[in-house]
């Protein structure tokens, strides 16, 4: 049976959920599919397209379900928490996540969904995409530095409570400075 593109990325988010990203290499997944390392190049020309489709496919996690019917605030809140629990499914998600090279049009969709929650607010678009980017690189950043010390610091259920207290906080900043001016 010939090598899908879709085998090698399956195989490849399964090699960096288990070694992680360091150890994620092409000559290692060839040998996981069973083929030499130029089949892969016949799918993906380079390992940062590959490493581009790994997280456009985290992302498309983010966007699997429909965003629940709420308001602005609920709907950023739900949308970073999406975020970081997918982000967190993946070994090293928030670094992969961190360092495309190539913006995955999912990533455009998942932004913009920030955005539109801000606008229905009242929020102009130039201040919206502000805070979208602010909620974004909060939760990338909490994110990574959560994988980067291995969880090792509190508990899940602590560092959840403290992501949530943190993003409840930087909501209410947007609140205050976007919308109450």
């Amino acid at each position: 049976m010939p090598l899908r593109q879709a085998d090698v990325l399956r195989g490849a988010m399964e090699l960096l959920d288990e070694v992680g990203l360091d150890e994620l290499t092409t000559r290692r997944l060839a040998d996981r599919l069973g083929v030499r390392v130029g089949a892969l190049y016949w799918h993906y020309p380079s390992k940062t397209a590959l490493l581009d489709a790994l997280v456009e496919r985290i992302v498309d996690e983010m966007l699997a379900e429909p965003i629940a019917e709420q308001d602005w605030a609920g709907r950023l809140r739900e949308l970073a928490v999406r975020a970081r629990s997918t982000m967190l499914a993946h070994r090293d998600g928030a670094r992969l996540v961190a360092s495309f090279s190539v913006l995955p049009a999912s990533a455009v969709t998942y932004f913009q969904a920030l955005v539109d929650s801000l606008r229905t607010a009242g929020v102009p678009e130039r201040d919206a995409e502000l805070g979208a980017d602010l909620l974004t690189s909060f939760t990338n950043g909490f994110t990574l530095e959560e994988q980067a010390r291995q969880a090792k610091i509190w508990p899940r259920d602590r560092r959840d409570e403290t992501f949530l207290s943190e993003l409840d906080i930087l909501i209410n900043g947007i609140r205050v400075s976007l919308l109450e001016k």
